[in-house]
């Protein structure tokens, strides 16, 4: 039986998980979306982890679900809807909030091909990179007439308006990697041979730094999505009255004074 996830904990803290099942093009069964899910959530308990990279071995980064009968195995008797809610309920859905509800900063790094689910996927990391030969696209509505799922109907329209999310999830056209950074829905860009040591490199940075902290900005800003104004005002002041009395913001204002660099590994 092939291993479906590559896992790689390096020295400073960033574990790498690669999904891997290039023949299939990552497409997610109930096998990897497990594994998937089993290392995110061991990751949030190992404090060696400061920080994840997310993506994909061979040509694709991820086909999205595994349409083939018998890659979500469900109890006799449920109609299709039925056991495409229950694999929902017990893995694709969890999986997302794994990834974008880490406590581990989270960049996944779009090797290639993101369809289907797979774009929700990539987009639930904090941040997403791609190689310029990636390529992006919902084929939910076109191909199959269905809603685009694994959170990419949350994330397109935040992303990059009402009006591109339509366009991509009605037509189902390829969106590559370099429009994907001008419209805002990725980071970066890079070249192909450059985008695991690109990924990594990031993710060493976020773990150098006060994750607890880095984590904090990231959840303000998918609060802003739904604040007004003055509650954002409310939720800036209350995390900032939880968030300085935590060791890394002491040590930051110590580092400040001191006019030194400062050491989050020791203190989060």
């Amino acid at each position: 039986m092939s291993i479906t996830l590559l896992t790689d904990l390096a020295d400073n803290g960033v574990l790498t998980l690669t999904l891997n099942r290039p023949e299939v093009l990552n497409s997610l069964n109930e096998t990897l979306t497990m594994n998937l899910l089993s290392a995110l959530n061991d990751a949030r308990a190992n404090k060696d982890v400061r920080a994840i990279v997310i993506t994909g071995s061979g040509r694709a980064f991820c086909a999205g679900a595994d349409l083939d009968s018998k890659s979500w195995p469900s109890p006799k008797g449920l109609s299709a809807g039925e056991a495409t809610a229950a694999s929902m309920d017990r893995g694709f859905n969890p999986l997302v909030k794994a990834v974008s509800q880490s406590t581990k900063p989270v960049v996944t790094a779009i090797n290639g091909i993101a369809a289907g689910g797979g774009v929700g996927l990539a987009l639930a990391g904090d941040i997403t990179i791609a190689s310029e030969s990636a390529k992006f696209k919902l084929v939910f509505g076109p191909n199959l007439g269905i809603i685009p799922d694994m959170g990419a109907s949350w994330f397109l329209p935040n992303l990059v308006g009402r009006a591109r999310a339509n366009g991509l999830a009605l037509l189902g056209d390829d969106l590559p990697a370099a429009t994907a950074k001008d419209w805002g829905l990725i980071w970066d860009c890079v070249p192909d041979d450059q985008l695991l040591t690109k990924a990594q490199t990031i993710a060493g940075r976020l773990a150098d730094g006060p994750t607890i902290g880095l984590k904090a900005v990231v959840k303000a800003h998918d609060r802003a999505l739904s604040n007004t104004l003055s509650e954002q005002l409310e939720y800036e002041k209350e995390t900032q009255r939880m968030l300085f009395d935590f060791p890394h913001v002491a040590e930051g204002v110590r580092a400040f004074i001191e006019k030194r660099k400062p050491n989050f590994r020791d203190v989060s």
